[in-house]
């Protein structure tokens, strides 16, 4: 799947090497050879290691890398990550695009790991959000998934969400969904609520989750506590209720949610929660090249 991110390393390249990389150029002979580690100067979680080893290849095809771990692992500070051998002067000048690439999605893997382990137990899953870099999205929705949440929607064309913005527009939420009804298609639809009120108008058949918003912990519980009384009198027989679900539609939360909240959003029943700081405010994880040895 990493593959087609050859393009984008391809453009990252460009635009930190440009026309070349002069101090290496002019200060390391071609024919010096090295030995180097990627090195966890903090506790986290890798991701990224295809797109890094991508990188060094497309700069220099003779380098050789090898991942000391995988995407989605536990990290301490002070491990070895990787290592490449091969020419000094290329593994200087791939040396930053690939770190860029491997600290900002292990960034986001050890973010979103510290949200799922506040929550653990709690049966509720930690979803990413749409907030993302532009043009890193897939990647950092990959991140998000080692670091063991799950992903909402990866964009516009794969789910129906229907937002506050969408229901003014159609002149009403019953509105909305009907229009969505007429020409549906094979997708789940997802409605968000900012009242009880709107939350009893989207409790209908057609709907596969319901998007408690910006509200408090005591309205989100209010909101499965409804939403459980009408699955208990309306049990869905249509193939799209996902296995293992305890209720359809589905709640998710969000809105603000932190590392401190979580917790008790997660604890009134909701079967997910979106997160968006954990790619919108993920610090990169602090990572270093250092070469070990020369010859």
């Amino acid at each position: 799947m990493l593959e087609s991110f050859l393009p984008l390393v391809k453009f990252a390249l460009s635009e930190d090497v440009g026309t070349g990389d002069v101090t290496t150029l002019n200060a390391v002979p071609a024919n010096v050879g090295a030995r180097a580690s990627i090195v966890a100067k903090e506790a986290g979680v890798t991701s990224g290691l295809e797109i890094a080893q991508m990188t060094f290849r497309e700069v220099d095809p003779t380098l050789k890398f090898r991942a000391a771990v995988h995407d989605g692992d536990d990290v301490s500070a002070g491990q070895a990550v990787a290592q490449i051998s091969g020419s000094a002067a290329s593994l200087m000048t791939a040396e930053r695009t690939a770190l860029n690439f491997l600290m900002r999605m292990s960034g986001v893997a050890t973010m979103t790991r510290r949200f799922v382990l506040a929550i653990e137990g709690t049966g509720a899953k930690i979803l990413d959000t749409r907030k993302t870099t532009p043009g890193l999205r897939f990647l950092e929705k990959y991140a998000v998934k080692c670091g063991g949440g799950e992903n909402h929607r990866l964009a516009l064309w794969d789910m129906y969400l229907v937002k506050d913005n969408h229901i003014r527009a159609a002149r009403g939420l019953t509105a909305a969904i009907d229009r969505i009804q007429r020409t549906r298609r094979d997708l789940p639809l997802e409605v968000e609520v900012e009242s009880m009120e709107q939350l009893k108008e989207a409790l209908r058949p057609e709907v596969d989750r319901i998007l408690v918003d910006n509200q408090p912990v005591e309205v989100v519980r209010r909101a499965v506590v409804e939403v459980d009384r009408w699955y208990h009198a309306n049990r869905p027989d249509h193939p799209r209720v996902r296995p293992g679900a305890r209720r359809w539609p589905e709640v998710e939360a969000s809105g603000g949610i932190t590392l401190e909240t979580v917790r008790a959003f997660a604890e009134t029943g909701a079967d997910w929660l979106s997160v968006g700081a954990i790619t919108h405010s993920a610090p990169a994880m602090n990572l270093s090249l250092e070469i070990e040895e020369v010859g």
